[in-house]
């Protein structure tokens, strides 16, 4: 898929915060889904958050209530703010779009599969 333009991991201490943002090459979001994946070590391809193409957030269980998926004014830059990081948040996040988001087993094949997905930016939430 082309290119999504992710910024904003890095470290932080359980309980903190941090906030990922993404601008989707071409993206028009009245047609496609968009949301952040992640995958760590020996886990799978989650699906964090997306918003339907309607802007109707959805969220994995178990993140919800502490993360929310939002876009700018254009719809053209997604985010996505982690509050109450747990150490269990650590991986690498991706932002992806498409016509349908749903979990997957792995990452490696997902940007070949979908409009957009990103470089990934990691996120490690140690003590």
């Amino acid at each position: 898929g082309a290119p999504a333009a992710e910024s904003g991991g890095g470290s932080v201490q359980p309980g903190g915060s941090l906030t990922l943002s993404c601008t989707p090459s071409g993206f028009s979001s009245g047609n496609s889904e968009v949301g952040w994946y992640r995958q760590s070590t020996g886990k799978t391809c989650e699906l964090v958050a997306a918003l339907s193409k309607y802007g109707t957030p959805r969220y994995s269980p178990s993140v919800e209530g502490r993360f929310s998926i939002s876009q700018n004014s254009a719809r053209n830059t997604v985010y996505l703010q982690m509050n109450y990081l747990k150490s269990e948040d650590t991986a690498e996040y991706y932002c992806a779009t498409g016509h349908t988001l749903i979990p997957r087993l792995d990452c490696v094949d997902a940007p070949y599969e979908y409009d957009n997905w990103g470089q990934g930016t990691q996120v490690t939430v140690s003590s």
